[in-house]
């Protein structure tokens, strides 16, 4: 059975699996992507931000800590909505139990709008990135994450801690099916190139764009860190209105 959006997190081994992997202490997550994308994000102090796809609230909870004046974080998994209320609980934070597809996504609102790791999941894209350029105030950012596209390019997938990468089929854009901790899980490729159109279509102008260099202090194994200095794993792209 394929998996699409953020259905596979209602599963409950699923989402114990995930949540284990998401928050080891060597996550590429935490040690590559999350530094990158908070480069590109900034200064949070005072701002509104709107979190598409926010999972456990992880991001929340940082930005909460960094003085931005309110969260609203948005994911379409029961599983993920109820640890993330957990986490918001007694904070400017909430959260919206909906997709990214059927949210409302108000006119003129937020500062700032981030995703992480969320956007390749999406098949329509243009208008995910329209309405968010529709919900940012004149002058706000936005600023997400994807799987690098030299990690969803090719139809062939491997399993387990790889050792070697196959990047083949680049520009056959779209739906890839991807084994991932037992389930089939659907992903949408693009290269670099159709993130870049996408978004000055949508009227934005690109502001910085990050491949998540990894940085040898974030890591604690020196084996790793070389590990992951072999491949580009995230693409993180900043972008205003």
């Amino acid at each position: 059975m394929e998996y699409g959006g953020s259905s596979v997190y209602d599963h409950n081994d699923f989402y114990e699996q995930y949540m284990a992997r998401r928050h080891r202490e060597e996550s590429p997550n935490k040690v590559i992507e999350y530094p990158a994308l908070m480069s590109l994000l900034g200064d949070v102090t005072d701002q509104t931000i709107l979190d598409l796809g926010c999972g456990d609230a992880s991001l929340g909870e940082s930005l909460l800590s960094k003085q931005c004046e309110e969260y609203i974080g948005v994911d379409g998994s029961q599983n993920m909505v109820k640890q993330a209320e957990l986490k918001l609980k007694g904070t400017k934070g909430s959260v919206v139990h909906t997709s990214l597809e059927t949210y409302s996504y108000p006119a003129g609102v937020f500062d700032r709008v981030v995703s992480q790791l969320v956007l390749h999941y999406i098949e329509d894209l243009e208008s995910i990135v329209k309405n968010v350029y529709v919900t940012l105030k004149p002058g706000g950012k936005f600023v997400f994450s994807v799987l690098h596209p030299v990690m969803t390019a090719s139809f062939k997938s491997m399993t387990g801690k790889r050792t070697d990468w196959i990047v083949d089929d680049y520009f056959d854009t779209g739906k890839r099916i991807e084994p991932w901790i037992g389930e089939q899980v659907v992903k949408y490729h693009r290269t670099i190139e159709d993130y870049f159109f996408i978004l000055q279509g949508a009227g934005f102008t690109i502001q910085g764009l990050k491949e998540g260099t990894p940085q040898r202090e974030n890591f604690q194994n020196e084996e790793e860190f070389k590990r992951r200095q072999r491949i580009p794993l995230f693409l993180i792209i900043s972008c205003i209105k």
